[in-house]
């Protein structure tokens, strides 16, 4: 662990830009598949705005003099992902509010898709590669099903830029049973990406602001401890 304290530091010290840029780039990615009806849709938009205005998470947010790099997208179908917020420093409480005003009146593009994960990591991928260098990348992917169109997030890892983004996920377990029975496991197995990944659980959509909640904290105060915790057990 050491070690990769020192290689960290030189790292920052021989890159001024990277050192005076972000500690975070977060994109937090959203289901809008045709599983996910209009109310459903409303909780998680809601439940995320809400979530970036949380106490316990606006002081994650400013746990560090570092800030973080926030995006939002969402996905369903092979073509259909958007991005709802782009790239933004989050400096100031002013920055998150205006981030999480930004999600809040977003209004879907899209009801009728499928669930191309893939294509949702993919495309989660090719916008990491526009964020401001910062020293860690993470992908945060929301969804109530598992992949049904086009290739899986195998391939995705395969052919796209995630040498160093983090992939967390965050199972919308439904009353169907569906998330206990089968897609927490396909979470584990396929999703979670990278050294520190883990997985969050909301039992439906009423329960995805605190599962947010949770997950973001986890993520913006965490992340870091986790890393060196991995590379200190190599």
């Amino acid at each position: 662990m050491i070690r990769w304290l020192i290689a960290l530091g030189l790292a920052v010290l021989a890159s001024p830009l990277r050192a005076e840029t972000c500690r975070l780039a977060l994109a937090l990615a959203m289901d809008i598949s045709t599983s996910v009806d209009e109310n459903e849709d409303v909780l998680q938009r809601q439940g995320l705005a809400a979530a970036l205005i949380a106490p316990e998470v606006v002081e994650a947010f400013f746990s560090s003099p570092a800030p973080v790099a926030l995006a939002v997208y969402e996905w369903s179908g092979r073509t259909t992902q958007r991005v709802i917020l782009n790239w933004t420093m989050i400096n100031t409480e002013t920055d998150l509010l205006v981030a999480a005003s930004t999600v809040q009146q977003s209004v879907r593009s899209d009801s009728g898709s499928a669930t191309a994960m893939g294509y949702a990591l993919a495309f989660g991928a090719t916008l990491m590669q526009q964020a401001p260098p910062c020293l860690f990348n993470t992908i945060d992917l929301s969804g109530d099903g598992s992949n049904n169109d086009g290739y899986g997030p195998d391939s995705a890892y395969r052919h796209f830029p995630f040498q160093n983004v983090v992939v967390n996920g965050l199972v919308i377990n439904a009353a169907d049973f569906e998330g206990e029975l089968f897609l927490i496991p396909f979470f584990e197995n396929n999703v979670l990406h990278g050294p520190g990944a883990f997985l969050e659980i909301a039992q439906g959509f009423d329960d995805f602001e605190r599962a947010m909640r949770r997950k973001l904290e986890r993520e913006l105060k965490g992340l870091q401890i986790g890393v060196l915790q991995d590379d200190a057990h190599r």
